[in-house]
């Protein structure tokens, strides 16, 4: 079932935080000073959606439940962005796990995560910096029971993908990459993707830089989760309409194509729009 409840109140939304949230209020809580964005948003803040509260977007966020699950790494600072698209994974993907990332330490509960039965991790990273030997670029079916290195579940159904993602900047990125040892015996899926990013909150050099939430999109489309990667993709494009409306002082136009697509993919799963945001 897919959650779209304009009915449900701000504090209802935010009485069970997510894993990115609970990630950032650690990080906060280990805070020396308070963080400050760089040309961000000032003042009060929605504890649900991180905007100010005139352009808040807790009630249009999608909740699509997926068999799939999202495992964030997060570089020290990410959780504290206003910008980050991480926490969009997390409010339409409800199993979606976030962890702060060190080169020193590895958190016993993304181990046991790892280690859990039930998922195949499968490591996002593009296959021209890795072993050709750990690249796969597609998913085996989900009611294929052996597939390659594929374990069976003790169900006796093949384990759900769990995809791990590097939230970080790029050269962070590939550092994390390089220095997560634990991370070596899994597959590298490498995205193969004729799109050009139209994330708009953060700049990159080049077009074929994705962010967090378009990889995470990308990789639900290719685990066959077309509903909620339409969804997330469309809440993305909500999200960047609301964060630079409010960045630049003007009003949300709810009624505008973004909002209406986004209405149309959660209520009846509709295909994408090539005349929206393209």
């Amino acid at each position: 079932m897919t959650a779209l409840d304009p009915n449900l109140n701000a504090f209802a939304r935010h009485a069970l935080p997510h894993a990115v949230s609970r990630l950032r209020t650690e990080r906060l809580a280990r805070s020396a000073k308070p963080f400050l964005a760089r040309g961000g948003i000032k003042g009060e803040r929605c504890p649900g959606c991180r905007l100010v509260p005139s352009h808040c977007l807790c009630s249009v966020r999608p909740v699509v439940p997926t068999r799939a699950g999202m495992c964030l790494l997060m570089a020290d600072i990410e959780p504290l962005k206003p910008s980050n698209t991480g926490w969009l994974i997390a409010d339409v993907v409800p199993d979606t796990f976030a962890f702060g990332w060190a080169r020193t330490e590895v958190q016993p509960g993304l181990l046991a995560l790892l280690a859990d039965p039930q998922w195949q991790p499968y490591v996002v990273f593009p296959g021209e910096f890795v072993d050709a030997a750990r690249v796969v670029t597609q998913l085996p079916p989900a009611d294929d029971l052996a597939v390659g290195d594929v374990a069976i579940t003790a169900a006796g159904a093949a384990p759900r993908p769990l995809f791990i993602l590097l939230d970080a900047t790029w050269p962070e990125a590939r550092k994390m990459f390089r220095k997560s040892p634990y991370l070596d015996r899994f597959p590298v899926l490498s995205l193969q993707s004729e799109q050009i990013s139209r994330y708009r909150l953060r700049r990159s050099t080049r077009d074929d830089h994705f962010c967090t939430s378009e990889v995470a999109s990308l990789c639900l489309e290719l685990a066959g989760e077309t509903h909620a990667a339409q969804a997330l993709e469309a809440y993305l494009d909500v999200f960047t309409h609301h964060y630079l409306q409010s960045k630049h002082q003007l009003p949300v136009d709810w009624a505008d194509a973004l909002h209406q697509r986004l209405r149309r993919v959660v209520m009846d799963g509709s295909t994408h729009d090539p005349s929206v945001g393209s």
